[in-house]
């Protein structure tokens, strides 16, 4: 009798590479849509290709499943992914791994009128998207906006939490 078994390898953040969020907002029929989008340069220990799966991995580790399915956090309260909307930044905790990035004000406004952002985690590195440079509106959208990103991406509502003061 033969029999296979899932391995579980520990997560090595080193394998993902740098990890960058990024916020903005866009137009949607009832109203200004928060985004986030999640992705790696490619720059992980095995590189690009590496920095795909192991963000794949990730993904599939915390129950995102890939594709066009969007997973609403509300929903899920034990969603191992969380959003925090504070002093201007949002930041994305997970286990063994955060995030975060300055939010501008049209972001902080949709969220703050919707109370969640839909957050893109792509397992496509973008490697031209550096923290800290700027990031054209066409370079965004032609990235975001891909059938390839949306499809090797994880889709969530993620409910925005704040500091209680």
């Amino acid at each position: 009798m033969t029999s296979t078994s899932a391995e579980t390898r520990p997560f090595r953040p080193a394998e993902i590479g740098t990890l960058v969020v990024m916020a903005w907002s866009g137009e949607a029929p009832d109203g200004d849509m928060p985004y986030l989008l999640a992705y790696t340069l490619g720059d992980g220990a095995n590189g690009p290709e590496g920095s795909s799966a192991a963000v794949a991995d990730l993904l599939a580790s915390l129950g995102l499943p890939l594709g066009d399915q969007v997973v609403d956090g509300a929903a899920h309260p034990s969603l191992p992914v969380t959003l925090l909307v504070e002093a201007g930044q949002a930041v994305v905790t997970m286990p063994q791994l955060n995030a975060q990035c300055p939010a501008p004000p049209e972001w902080l406004a949709a969220v703050g009128e919707r109370g969640y952002a839909y957050l893109v985690f792509a397992t496509r590195p973008w490697p031209q998207a550096e923290p800290g440079k700027p990031v054209e509106p066409e370079a965004l959208a032609a990235f975001a906006g891909d059938s390839e990103t949306l499809g090797g991406a994880a889709h969530v509502l993620l409910p925005a939490r704040t500091l209680r003061r």
